[in-house]
């Protein structure tokens, strides 16, 4: 699920060169095409790059140890969930990008995961709970976090659903919104809200 124009090109130049045939699914949207964000520099395409499979926190943070919370997401909703960050001033949770879920990088997710050893980890998606990414990550996230404080990936996202999209714009601008406010709010902060709420 390439987030970049360049991890899109190394992807499909990696299919091509390699010394063997393996089919390649590729899920992207189209609304990347033309969003400000999804860009790269020519030297993101130049020799010595490659596909990456997880993309690492782009902008400047607290120091790692400060770092509350670690999203990680898939796709689309990664400029989602940075532009909500940005709006409200937010320097200690990060974004990872996972760009390839399969063969899933344990190893490589391991390693950006222990730069931040306080943090909660948060799997955040557009789809409802039961499609989407989450059920073939959960486990393997858990895998990946073997040694690490958090022990568990936290799912937000929209709830189980029978259809994969509501039907009206409104309703899923509404939803999208609250699983973003919900990605940057902790844990602790929705357990008090909802006490309020009762």
């Amino acid at each position: 699920m390439p987030t970049t124009p360049a991890n899109y090109f190394h992807a499909l130049r990696r299919q091509m060169r390699r010394s063997f045939r393996k089919p390649l699914v590729v899920m992207t949207p189209k609304s990347l095409l033309r969003h400000k964000e999804c860009v790269s520099t020519l030297a993101d395409f130049g020799p010595g790059t490659s596909f990456r499979r997880i993309l690492a926190e782009t902008d400047p943070l607290a120091e790692d140890l400060k770092v509350r919370r670690v999203i990680l997401c898939s796709g689309k909703v990664y400029f989602d969930l940075v532009a909500e960050r940005r709006k409200r001033k937010i320097d200690d949770i990060a974004i990872l990008r996972i760009e390839q879920l399969y063969p899933f990088p344990f190893s490589r997710l391991g390693v950006r995961l222990s730069q931040y050893p306080n943090a909660e980890v948060v799997w955040c998606q557009e789809e409802p709970e039961n499609m989407g990414a989450w059920s073939f990550v959960d486990r393997r996230i858990e895998r990946a976090l073997s040694g690490l404080k958090s022990t568990r990936p936290i799912y937000i996202g929209r709830p189980e659903a029978a259809s994969p999209a509501t039907g009206s714009a409104r309703t899923h601008v509404k939803e999208q919104a609250d699983l973003v406010d919900r990605a940057l709010t902790s844990s602790a902060e929705v357990r008090a809200e909802a006490a309020r709420r009762v």
